[in-house]
């Protein structure tokens, strides 16, 4: 009875560490992204597509459902945000898809 609860609560464990690693592993993405996006000669497009691709080199190919990039303002100044909408790890990287959002914003290198 101990050694079942011992192991369930191990693999609880280890999978939330491997949600968290997961929700770090997109944000990074999504501000590589940004930034990516963020320079002159860039279309937002490119930098939602580096996003996608960071990630689907890390954990796989359909783990994203969407991406998103747009120009916004930060605190008075043209920014880039990219968001990331991926599926919520929940049985190994299996789990509920659109689960989680995440948003990453960076300045816009824009020539005017």
């Amino acid at each position: 009875m101990v050694g079942a609860l011992l192991t369930l609560l191990t693999f609880a464990v280890v999978q939330l560490g491997l949600a968290v690693y997961v929700r770090g592993l997109a944000h990074d993405a999504a501000l590589e992204g940004a930034y990516y996006a963020a320079l002159a000669d860039v279309t937002d497009a490119e930098g939602a597509e580096r996003a996608r691709a960071v990630v689907a080199g890390t954990v796989g190919a359909g783990f994203v459902t969407a991406t998103e990039a747009q120009r916004s303002s930060s605190r008075g100044y043209p920014a880039v945000e990219v968001t990331l909408r991926l599926t919520l790890p929940l049985v190994g990287l299996l789990g509920v898809s659109d689960g989680w959002e995440v948003t990453a914003h960076a300045p816009a290198d824009d020539v005017e």
